[in-house]
């Protein structure tokens, strides 16, 4: 009997999943605990296990697709079993060799979508790629035209590549002459600028295809475009929400770090003599400052609604972590709770996690954290303008220490380290006063930290 395969859900806020890559196409054979599939919420990474034995008999997206949770993503049974009633509405599945044309989509297809599946002969579904996002008819006329099915954008549904697509792609690319017919038949190749007579596009002039490259006017002489990843689309989207939808404000201040880097000592000092078991950084001691300060602030501790605040009693502290994948943002929840020794290690594990892409996907959200800290101070970043992750109504901005002077009293003035700190708010829900308050308590916070371990 036919198993449907579904888009899992990980995690209560997350609505869909994208697709980074289908490890098995339709024909292949699978066995449990194999990989079926990769797939991403906004920041964490997961792979798919096959939990039955069996051939994928159809599969009704294509990688970078953006899912649905719960949403049927493939099919897997004996070869010949029937699949279509599993299809999502407007997907058509990818055809396994052999199949008869009208078995590869759904039975209420639209009228022209059941058209174009019937003027497709059985030959051409037979010689398909499985897994392909191109339905058997723009296959065939793709190899009749000489048009690279990579270059090309589909408009049918879920993306799906359909003969107009092929058709307005090969007017595009304007006539070929038989050698570049020839080799476009090959793969991996697009035309470029015809040199031959009326514009004709020569095997000369054929250019190599890079999966994630834009072909623009001029490129390859001057410039490239790059296509951005699943990732760094997500975290544009954010940040111009954030922008768009907040009246955002950045206050800055420096902050006396001699307290803190003699705690960072003291505590250095008293793992190596084996009396606690954390590596407590500069950061974990300011996260601990910021904790106190929002208890003694709580309108910064809060969310923006528009027209409500929705105020935490816990501090839901989120704290930016760098990774190779992209900017993460976990929360640590009730950090209010914890000791500098237990802050420490969350925040440890927290970006430790986000590195491997095992994070919870819930702990990612923006509506887990009540404030989130970013520091940037290990890379030498002395001020900066930090974005609100909305709907938070407040940001902090951790920059790096560097000696200023200052006023010791008696007449005496020296230099002393000073950390920079930057405050981004949302000026709907807190005003300038408040804000300006509440970053120096910060200060004083950090200035005047007592801890105990």
């Amino acid at each position: 009997m036919a198993q449907v395969v579904i888009m899992p859900k990980q995690g209560q806020s997350v609505e869909s999943c994208i697709v980074s890559e289908f490890k098995k196409k339709v024909g292949d054979t699978v066995k449990v605990g194999d990989i079926l599939f990769g797939y991403e919420t906004d920041k964490a990474t997961f792979e798919e296990e096959s939990q039955v034995e069996g051939t994928v008999l159809a599969i009704f997206w294509k990688d970078g697709d953006e899912i649905p949770v719960l949403q049927n993503v493939m099919v897997i049974g004996a070869p010949g079993e029937s699949f279509a009633e599993f299809a999502p509405n407007g997907t058509e599945a990818a055809p396994a060799a052999g199949a008869a044309p009208e078995a590869t989509a759904p039975a209420a297809q639209e009228p022209a979508k059941q058209s174009e599946a019937a003027e497709a002969p059985a030959a051409a579904a037979a010689q398909a790629v499985a897994g392909a996002p191109a339905s058997p008819r723009a296959r065939m006329e793709a190899e009749q035209k000489g048009v690279n099915l990579d270059a090309v954008a589909g408009s049918g549904p879920h993306g799906r590549i359909i003969a107009r697509d092929v058709e307005a792609a090969a007017a595009a690319q304007g006539k070929l002459s038989g050698l570049a017919k020839a080799k476009m038949a090959e793969g991996g190749l697009v035309a470029g600028e015809g040199s031959g007579l009326a514009g004709t596009v020569k095997g000369r002039d054929l250019k190599t295809w890079k999966p994630n490259h834009t072909d623009i006017a001029g490129e390859g002489e001057e410039f490239e475009v790059v296509k951005m990843s699943n990732m760094r689309k997500l975290i544009a989207k954010s940040m111009y929400n954030s922008l768009q939808n907040s009246a955002q404000l950045t206050h800055m201040l420096g902050a006396d770090a001699r307290k803190i880097q003699a705690l960072r000592k003291k505590a250095k000092k008293a793992l190596e003599e084996g009396k606690i078991d954390a590596n407590i950084t500069i950061n974990d001691f300011v996260c601990f400052a910021v904790i106190k300060a929002l208890k003694k602030f709580p309108n910064l501790n809060s969310h923006c609604l528009g027209d409500a605040m929705r105020l935490f009693k816990s501090v839901n502290l989120g704290c930016a972590v760098d990774t190779e994948r992209g900017l993460m943002v976990p929360a640590i929840l009730k950090a209010d709770e914890l000791n500098i020794i237990g802050l420490s290690k969350a925040l440890k594990r927290a970006a430790d996690d986000c590195k491997k892409g095992s994070i919870n996907p819930d702990l990612l959200a923006s509506e887990a954290a009540s404030f989130t800290v970013s520091n940037l101070g290990g890379f030498g970043v002395e001020w900066f303008t930090p974005i609100i992750n909305v709907p938070q109504s407040a940001i902090l901005g951790v920059g790096t220490i560097v000696p200023r002077p200052k006023d010791l009293g008696g007449g005496v003035t020296a230099f002393v380290p000073y950390l920079g700190l930057s405050l981004t708010y949302d000026h709907r829900a807190i005003d300038g006063g408040e804000a300006t308050r509440f970053l120096k308590q910060v200060a004083a916070e950090i200035e005047t930290l007592e801890v105990d371990f």
